[in-house]
């Protein structure tokens, strides 16, 4: 910010060389770019990615269908770790075991009206035969995750605009600090080749310094 007030400040400094101002422009230019440019394109990114979103999850919305399913037998993997469990707690009954989700064969009627039959997550615990619970199925019947919500789509769009804002952020900083380096890395040249012409003469009398 300094660098950047030194555009105004250093226009009329009799001291001031030539890269100071043209480090001062870049600074400039750098900060523009974070305040207007970075912010800008963050913007623009998320509209896009919620617009992706957005419609994503309204079509999803429209091909899945929340049917009821009803609870037949507990999945046969499932009763033999539900057996060892219980042969287990029974050998430690201090010991508490973490909750899971009971594999479970449910029957559905899908959207067709076709019926179904398979393996899926028991929605209470313990489940028992005759349950009802709800899943979410295409309109075949086949079983499919639960349709994208609004609001997490708008969520994940604000972390992508914001994510591309700290991008450009972050590669204007990087292209500013590589410019700067460049600059001193030159003012160094130039001091030393100064140095090497006046070191001879340095600290003789009628040499001028």
């Amino acid at each position: 910010m300094r660098t950047a007030l030194g555009v105004w400040r250093w226009r009329r400094n009799p001291l001031r060389r030539p890269t100071d101002l043209f480090e001062a422009w870049v600074a400039f230019a750098a900060l523009v770019c974070v305040l207007v440019v970075a912010p800008a394109v963050g913007w623009v990114a998320g509209l896009r990615v919620d617009g992706t979103l957005q419609q994503a999850a309204h079509q999803q919305r429209q091909e899945r269908h929340l049917v009821p399913a009803v609870v037949l037998r507990p999945a046969p993997e499932s009763a033999a770790a539900a057996g060892a469990s219980a042969s287990a707690s029974a050998d430690a009954s201090a010991q508490r075991t973490a909750p899971h989700r009971t594999q479970i064969v449910a029957t559905w009627t899908a959207p067709d009206g076709s019926s179904h039959q398979g393996t899926v997550p028991a929605a209470e615990e313990p489940p028992h035969p005759g349950e009802r619970f709800r899943i979410w199925t295409d309109a075949r019947g086949r079983l499919v995750g639960q349709p994208l919500d609004p609001s997490a789509a708008v969520f994940h769009a604000g972390m992508a605009g914001l994510a591309a804002a700290i991008c450009v952020a972050t590669l204007v900083e990087t292209v500013r600090r590589l410019v700067v380096r460049r600059l001193m890395h030159r003012r160094y040249i130039r001091l030393d080749r100064a140095w090497a012409a006046a070191g001879p003469d340095w600290g003789r009398a009628g040499a001028g310094s």
